[in-house]
This record gives structure tokens, sequence and C-alpha cells, in this order.
């Protein structure tokens, strides 16, 4: 009865969905949405010995990595139109494409370098035929000031903006480490056990470093590097099938010593063990594994075992190797987010302040990184 005596009023009449993602997913224009870049380089990690590979350029740990050009369907409907190939430009190298990007309607319009504040009031004019908020954002540099993102925010409410959004580069990349963790300021964790139980799971790493097939064994406390043994692939290594990945591994003990074996499942659910994995390796390898295993038993957080290794000064180019392995097998157990106290500065833009992604130094200033 209230309806029909005094009508009704939608919710909403006009809104404006999310169109930055949606238009790359549905190949579309964004709208009052600046294009981000119209060509951009990504690189990813290569095997060097897969067919056809394409190496770009290898980092001092020994990885490999293509790089390649990511291009916004838009730019080369463009170019297309003004009579290039597609799938030439797509072959084009660096310098010509950037003289190419001169030529479009993209070059100086798209998201970086757009006039921030005047983006923000061309949404708040728009933004009064619209019932809910317009999703459009503001993207700024890495260095932009407090000022300039306090202005931002202020033109938004001052226009009648229902919402903005603000992403300053690479301010969402990684994850921080808490203020109160246990890992901050390089202190000491928990302590392992002193005592090596019987039984360790151990995670079985192959990786190549300096041209050659290496294999490490990370014995695993609650999750945590214990012990490690690493060294070259070899045809005592190599009868341990690709497909397994853990294992675990055993102290037994004889009466001229110990030793430590690896146990694992086949794919056909038989138990296997490889003896003595400990004399493996060079003997050098397994002293100075005994050495780095005892400051992980000691607690001492993956990150600053890291720093150690990489810091021993070596003579032997064999037991150099032998180092970077061990860094690369220990990388992968840092803690996403834990900042590098190494005092290592940005390739790119020199900024100190990295931390650790998936076992990657990562900047926090402009999101550089040799494994994106």
């Amino acid at each position: 009865q209230q309806m029909i005596k005094s009508g009704r009023r939608n919710v909403s009449m006009l809104t404006i969905a999310p169109t930055g993602t949606t238009s790359l997913m549905t190949q579309t224009t964004s709208g009052i949405e600046q294009v981000f870049m119209p060509v951009y380089q990504r690189r990813k990690k290569v095997n060097p010995n897969d067919k056809n590979v394409n190496i770009s350029f290898t980092d001092k740990m020994g990885d490999a990595f293509e790089e390649y050009n990511v291009f916004h369907h838009k730019f080369l409907d463009w170019a297309q139109i003004n009579g290039y190939d597609r799938k030439k430009v797509m072959q084009m190298d660096n310098e010509t494409l950037q003289a190419l990007v001169k030529e479009s309607p993209y070059y100086k319009a798209t998201s970086s370098d757009v006039d921030w504040v005047a983006k923000v009031k061309m949404q708040g004019q728009l933004q009064k035929w619209v019932d809910h908020s317009i999703s459009v954002t503001v993207n700024l540099p890495a260095d932009i000031s407090e000022e300039m993102v306090a202005k931002v925010y202020k033109t938004a409410w001052e226009w009648g903006c229902k919402g903005i959004t603000v992403y300053r580069d690479g301010s969402r990349t990684g994850v921080l480490v808490a203020a109160d963790s246990p890992e901050k300021g390089g202190k000491l964790m928990k302590s392992m056990p002193k005592e090596r139980p019987v039984e360790l799971e151990a995670e079985v790493i192959r990786f190549k470093n300096a041209n050659e097939q290496w294999i490490a064994f990370v014995g695993l406390f609650e999750g945590r590097p214990y012990e490690i043994f690493t060294g070259k692939l070899d045809e005592d290594t190599r009868v341990i099938p690709k497909s397994i990945t853990m294992g675990k591994v055993i102290k037994v003990v004889e009466p001229k010593g110990s030793r430590y074996d690896f146990s694992f499942i086949d794919k056909y659910g038989y138990p296997n063990t490889v003896g003595g994995i400990s004399h493996m390796f060079n003997q050098a390898y397994w002293n100075y594994a005994k050495l780095i295993s005892g400051v992980l038993r000691n607690g001492l957080p993956v990150e600053e075992v890291v720093h150690l290794v990489s810091s021993l000064e070596l003579d032997s180019q064999t037991i150099n190797n032998w180092r970077t392995g061990v860094e690369r097998a220990l990388k992968r157990y840092i803690p996403n987010g834990t900042k590098d106290s190494s005092g290592t500065e940005c390739e790119k833009c020199g900024a100190g302040n990295l931390i650790y992604q998936e076992g990657c130094l990562l900047c926090m200033s402009c999101g550089y990184s040799k494994c994106s």
C-alpha cells in the first residue's frame, strides 16, 4: 500500500563496474581508466637445457631468464589500423617499439603521465550522474610525496567522489614482517633441539649451479631448515628419481661412526633408501655443511645464515660453487616479507629497502626483482 501511495525508489539506477582488469579480460576499452602502459617488459625464469630456449641474461646465482614484451590489445589494434603488421610489431626491439609508441595516441597519455588531480576532478564531474562510487585508480610513482597523496584524497572529497583508489607503485608488493616478529632485527628465534632426531623430514632441491647440475637435501624440523647436504649431482645421487621432492634423512650410528641415509617412497608406493648421502659429496663440502648445520640448529634466522654463507672468503673455486649452492638452497626458506639486512641496493633504482619474496630480493621502492 505504501508503494502504491508513494511509489518506490531504486537504491541504484546507474553503476560502473571496475574496468581496468575487466577490459584486459574482455579485450575491450577501459572507459575513463587510462591505459597503464601500451607495452611493457616481463621476465621469466627458463631452463637452459630446454630446446630452443631464449636466454636474455644469467644472474650471478646461475639462474637464466628470458625477457619478453606484453602488449595492450588496443595498442596492437591501433598499429594494425595504421598499416603495421601485428606480428612484426610484437617482434620489434625495444628502441623501435618506443619510437612507435611515440607515434600512437597512448604517448604521454598513460596512467603515470596524466595529471593526477585533474583525473580526480574528471571523476567528480561524472560522479553526480552515477549512484554508486566509480572505480578509478590513481596510479602514483614510488617517490610521490605525502603532500600530493593528501591532495588527491582531498580533491576527491571536494569534488564529491563517493570513493577513490590510490596506488603508489610498489606499495602492495610482498608482506611485511610485523614489528613484534621474532625475526625482526636478526634476533635469534626458538632454538632447535641440540640432539639431532634419528629421523628428519627432508626436502630434495635440484638446481643449476655454475652450469652444473646440483642437488641438496635439506633436513627440516617443524618446517624450518635444520641441516643441509649439497653438492654436484653424480651417478650416486642420480638414482633418486626427479619426481621425488620429499623424504627423510635418517641418522645411522655404526661402530666406526655415523652416516646419514635418505629414505623415500617411490611412485609405486615402495620404500627406497639411498645410503650414506653424507659421504657422497666432496669432503670439504661435508665439513662446511656441518658448520652451517650447527648454525641452523642454534636458531639463527635463515636470512642471517644466508648472509653468513655469502660472506665466507674461500680460496677454492670448487668451494665457492658449494657456497653459492647452499645460498640458493636456503633462500627459499626465508619468510616472505623479511627485510634484507645485508645493505644490498636495488640494481634498478639504487634504493636499499629490499625484502625477500619467494627467495628473491624485491625492491619496495620500484618493485624490481630479478625473478619477475
